[in-house]
């Protein structure tokens, strides 16, 4: 039997990148998906047949996390198309980055807004569901920036490290309910927002990762079917790095 058999995933900014690793290998586990991201467009269509053609329920959904009524609008549709959410993964992010002398008020709302608050928006709605089925498993995207801070992302690392203090509340709130939540904090992962990045930086950060190179959205992927799946029953409250050794 798949690790994820008969259970369904909802997963936030899921049409590319880290995101969509997540949806593919859930399906390959079993899962049915259902993903959302800001816009429907040809990547989420793409997605959607991709899963399907894996032989389980998918759909894609045009929401935007950061607002709290779409994001009860979304899960009372995926609720409705789906019959039950099991797991939630908290992907969606942006980064505005810039020291902060240089900083705008309105970058650090807007990552603020769409990292932090939309883990609040979709928890929330999400619970109810979850609290009546009295299972569940929330997986919220962190970041190693969220640990250990980073000069010229004050605005993301704050964003990440309240992502952490968030799934440990949380997993204290929800425990007595068979709902588990934990994070994850992804270091330097090779996606198209690195590719961008000339080879002579990719290098220079590789020189800091005791494992000498960057991460995959695959190695996300893996670690997101443990927390999902009953291998990590009894694992709640955590942060887990997944970083090539950058945090050790």
């Amino acid at each position: 039997m798949k690790l994820l058999e008969g259970k369904t995933a909802l997963i936030t900014g899921a049409s590319r990148g880290i995101g969509m690793s997540i949806a593919l290998k859930f399906a390959g586990e079993g899962a049915n998906i259902a993903f959302t991201d800001i816009r429907r467009d040809e990547n989420m269509e793409n997605l959607e047949k991709e899963l399907q053609s894996l032989g389980v329920q998918a759909k894609g959904y045009a929401s935007d996390a950061s607002s709290f009524s779409d994001s009860e609008r979304v899960v009372e549709e995926v609720a409705k198309d789906f019959a039950r959410i099991d797991i939630l993964v908290n992907n969606a992010g942006i980064t505005r980055d810039n020291l902060l002398m240089r900083m705008s008020e309105a970058d650090w709302d807007l990552v603020l807004k769409i990292n932090l608050k939309s883990v609040f928006n979709l928890t929330k709605a999400v619970q109810k569901i979850m609290l009546k089925q009295r299972y569940g498993s929330i997986i919220n995207m962190s970041s190693v920036v969220g640990v250990k801070g980073n000069a010229g992302q004050a605005n993301y690392s704050a964003s990440k490290a309240g992502m952490i203090g968030f799934t440990k509340s949380i997993a204290q709130e929800l425990g007595s309910r068979n709902i588990r939540c934990n994070a994850i904090a992804p270091g330097f992962i090779e996606t198209e927002m690195t590719h961008n990045l000339t080879q002579e930086v990719r290098d220079e950060w590789a020189k800091k990762i005791p494992l000498r190179r960057g991460g995959k959205p695959e190695d996300i992927a893996n670690v997101c079917v443990f927390l999902a799946s009953e291998l990590a029953s009894y694992v709640t409250g955590q942060v887990i790095s997944v970083c090539g050794g950058m945090t050790m």
